[in-house]
């Protein structure tokens, strides 16, 4: 694969996955505004955000699942411009709904697009990186969605009650990337319809995932992935309104916001070098492992705020790294004609845990139970993704085809 070629790949999948980062905790920092008595929203809730957020990630798992079969016959490139758009559209229409009935399902239909986006992404870059590199392809790439939740917060911080701005500027950025993908992004695995007609290739799909002993690792991977976006979504997406039920202002919970995100992408840059050097499985369990003990920490009352902040930053470094190292596992445990249905399906069903976590963190906030029963509830979570990820085989070396060469495709 050309160099220059890579880099837009690495380059343009990165930026896709800051788009999900940006968007899920733009929807989280809004929600103690939308709800608030000063500057209330459509008179919403914090039933009614709920209900926005769950359908939201509802459309979100509909697109990963959904993703993959797709990407194989239209390609990889297509697809993901295919998704960006319909997400960045909606996103744009989002504050401009009259009601409460229509956010949800102009959220539903932008999250169908935003869920495509990260499975594509990480297949690609996957598909085009050095062999025995796979870990630190996904780890790298999922630093965008943390630098995207960074941006979110401190454009959330500046906003305040104009919250609106935060999704124009997340909708402008996505269209704005769209004639760049257009022009440079290269295809990583060519159509059926691109691939010689004398090779008769099987088509994957989810019946795959669970023969020639593959059953095993694919229930681990869709437990861990389901515990691992359980804390991802219900951190970013109620973590601010945790914390002002804690007795901390609005304007210190969205600087945690930030500081948790920012620990992500450290632990991004140092988890998939770890994972790919020492073994991905050993790497994963540390992780989930760590994230139990720091979250169940959190529920501790703490007097000094740089402390606590110091505590949050770390558990961004190990929370958010194990959620993606599971996606580094889908690289190493399937072979390549099945890791975009397995990404995909790995990453429909974790986002089955992305609905729960912002759900039933919310009834906890309903119920005045969520500080500090929300770290307690975590912290579980984080035990459960561990004992998932331990019950994965080892994953063994995969005979690679020749290394993929980009289709170098424009308009």
């Amino acid at each position: 694969m050309r160099t220059s070629s890579r880099r837009w790949i690495i380059g343009l999948c990165w930026l896709t996955v800051m788009f999900d980062g940006f968007d899920i905790v733009a929807l989280g920092a809004t929600i103690p505004i939308i709800t608030g008595a000063a500057h209330g929203h459509l008179g919403a809730t914090v039933a009614d955000m709920t209900f926005v957020s769950t359908i939201s990630l509802v459309g979100v798992g509909l697109g990963a699942v959904l993703i993959g079969p797709i990407s194989e016959r239209i390609g990889r490139r297509m697809a993901l411009m295919l998704c960006l758009l319909v997400f960045s559209a909606f996103t744009l229409l989002f504050p401009l709904m009259p009601s409460v009935a229509l956010m949800g399902v102009v959220r539903l239909i932008a999250g169908i697009g935003l869920g495509g986006c990260m499975p594509i992404a990480l297949t690609m870059m996957q598909e085009s990186a050095p062999a025995g590199r796979k870990a630190g392809a996904s780890t790298f790439t999922m630093t965008g969605y943390h630098v995207g939740a960074v941006i979110a917060s401190l454009a959330a911080y500046w906003a305040h009650e104009h919250w609106a701005w935060l999704f124009y500027l997340g909708g402008v950025l996505g269209l704005a990337t769209l004639p760049i993908m257009w022009f440079r992004l290269p295809e990583t695995r060519p159509t059926a319809v691109d691939r010689p007609s004398t090779v008769a290739e099987h088509r994957s799909g989810v019946r795959d995932l669970f023969t020639e002993g593959r059953s095993r690792a694919t229930i681990g991977l869709w437990i861990a992935a389901f515990m691992g976006l359980l804390l991802v979504y219900g951190l970013n997406t109620w973590m601010p309104k945790i914390m002002e039920l804690a007795g901390y202002p609005v304007s210190s919970s969205l600087i945690m916001l930030f500081v948790l995100n920012a620990g992500a992408v450290l632990g991004l840059l140092v988890g998939g070098r770890i994972g790919d050097a020492r073994g991905v499985k050993g790497t994963t369990l540390v992780w989930f492992g760590a994230s139990a003990v720091l979250l169940g920490l959190l529920s501790v009352p703490m007097s000094s705020v740089l402390a606590l902040n110091l505590v949050i930053l770390v558990t961004g470094v190990f929370v958010f790294c194990a959620q993606v190292l599971v996606y580094a596992f889908v690289g190493y445990t399937y072979p390549r004609s099945l890791v975009a249905t397995g990404m995909g399906f790995t990453a429909g069903v974790g986002r089955l845990g992305a609905i729960a976590g912002p759900w039933i963190t919310g009834a906890l906030v309903t119920a005045g139970l969520a500080y500090p029963g929300g770290f307690y509830l975590f912290a579980g979570v984080a035990v459960v993704g561990l004992l998932a990820a331990a019950m994965i085989p080892k994953p063994r070396p995969i005979a690679e085809t020749s290394e993929p060469r980009p289709v170098e495709v424009g308009g």
